[in-house]
């Protein structure tokens, strides 16, 4: 029996006050009971030798077999995702990151934001960066 309860995850989406969010993202959700915190710095879509994926697809791919590999290193998994920041390299890449990232979540909502940038390598065309808790 595990010792420690489960942390428990409640979002906070006002409907007045501030702006409406998209189905793909919440304003907020809070924490409580979390015994660990994983931050997890930007993670690229390359592979094991690494090499950048040749397509948007083939690196958002390997970005969430990535954070899965990562993840399960500290005994967690996506659903202990509860922050996300995607930077993308240019904002065409919007709307295929967010699809990637409703599927990898099976739809789960957490607050995220994307941002365009120049990243360090140009064959680098996302990189995100996680907060995860347990």
């Amino acid at each position: 029996m595990n010792a420690h309860p489960q942390p428990e995850i409640i979002t906070h989406d006002p409907a007045t006050g501030v702006y409406a969010t998209t189905d793909d993202y919440v304003h907020a959700v809070e924490v409580r009971n979390a015994q660990r915190l994983l931050f997890v710095s930007g993670t690229m879509g390359l592979d094991a030798s690494g090499a950048a994926g040749a397509t948007l697809d083939e690196q958002l791919s390997l970005i969430w077999s990535n954070l899965r590999a990562i993840l399960a290193s500290a005994d967690m998994t996506v659903d202990n995702i509860v922050r996300l920041t995607g930077y993308l390299r240019d904002v065409s890449y919007a709307e295929a990151n967010a699809a990637a990232r409703v599927a990898a979540l099976g739809g789960r909502t957490i607050p995220t934001t994307a941002i365009v940038v120049q990243t360090l390598a140009s064959d680098w065309l996302v990189e995100l960066e996680i907060i995860a808790a347990g």
